[in-house]
């Protein structure tokens, strides 16, 4: 008896049970009019089972993603047994290339989500996406890292009352689970619309890989991947309990000046724990930055020169286990 299989067909080239290909995306064109093309890797396992999409680089300048994606199709843990795993390893072409969070029009291409076919570039880099993947796909894990100079915590955001994303996020097991709702125009808010499942990742700075925050979604990929019975890994990394946070705010920088940070990313601190200060550079001013709540710090900005009002540090409330 031949076992029959579901037929799935991506950027109009039909994948076959326990095949893969490379293809591209059209997004856009270059003054020359030469095509724009975004990478998309397809490999299908032998046995019919879900979709999984792992992408990187909505923002052109955030390079732990695109390393975590890297290392993930360079090993082969992208090859499934059951189900198709698409991965998107730079999504924002133009941003990758100029080094930039943003694309050339000036926009955040998360912001532009769903898209227009004939609207600003940024647009029609969304439009595409929903149009050509977004349908063939069940579930996301979308890589970023924090910008401007702001470290992030490895941490899921997720919708706490979506009961299947906060298992996911649970499945992943970073450490942090962030409450983030959905916001207008992002990609999460456009995948949620057509009910798709999408995680979040956040982890490290812009221009960087680092290594324990590679480490992070590699690990966080492999455990995903088992619980959905697409392949199997051994026992991956701590089997840790995460921090879940629902309630969190950016603490602010009190004045401008020269900011050097106090605690770790991490650390949890008290109220009135002396989290870091700003001073001048004429040896007058240090201006002590106290924390006004019990909780995690999982965000710090690194910059060491800031503006009044300049987000520093991102303070959350730990909840119980959910």
């Amino acid at each position: 008896m031949t076992l029959k299989h579901k037929k799935f067909s991506i950027l109009n080239q039909e994948i076959l049970p326990g095949r893969g290909a490379q293809l591209n995306l059209e997004v856009a064109h270059l003054h020359t009019h030469t095509p724009v093309q975004v990478p998309v890797i397809v490999e299908r396992g032998k046995i019919d089972g879900p979709v999984v999409l792992l992408m990187a680089g909505m923002h052109g300048d955030e390079i732990n993603g695109m390393e975590i994606i890297r290392r993930i199709i360079r090993k082969g843990y992208h090859k499934p047994m059951a189900g198709i795993i698409i991965c998107i390893p730079v999504f924002n072409i133009f941003g990758f290339l100029n080094v930039m969070r943003v694309l050339p029009d000036g926009r955040d291409l998360n912001r532009s989500f769903p898209g227009a076919k004939n609207g600003s570039l940024a647009s029609q880099f969304a439009y595409h996406f929903m149009k050509e993947i977004a349908p063939k796909v069940d579930y996301v894990i979308d890589f970023h890292t924090g910008s401007a100079q702001r470290n992030n915590m490895p941490q899921i955001r997720c919708v706490f009352k979506d009961a299947v994303s906060l298992e996911l996020a649970k499945i992943f097991n970073p450490p942090f689970i962030i409450h983030s709702a959905y916001i207008s125009k992002s990609i999460r808010e456009s995948m949620h619309k057509r009910g798709k499942k999408i995680l979040l990742f956040e982890g490290g700075k812009t221009n960087s890989i680092e290594e324990a925050i590679v480490k992070e979604g590699i690990d966080g990929i492999k455990r995903f991947l088992t619980h959905l019975e697409m392949r199997t890994f051994k026992e991956v990394g701590d089997q840790r309990l995460p921090v879940y946070i629902k309630d969190h705010k950016w603490l602010r920088a009190p004045n401008s000046g020269m900011f050097q940070a106090a605690v770790k990313n991490g650390d949890s601190v008290e109220i009135g724990t002396i989290l870091g200060m700003v001073t001048d550079p004429f040896g007058k001013i240090e201006k002590k930055i106290k924390s006004p709540m019990e909780g995690f710090i999982f965000c710090i900005n690194e910059s060491p020169v800031v503006n009044k009002g300049d987000a520093i540090f991102h303070i959350g409330v730990k909840i119980e286990d959910l």
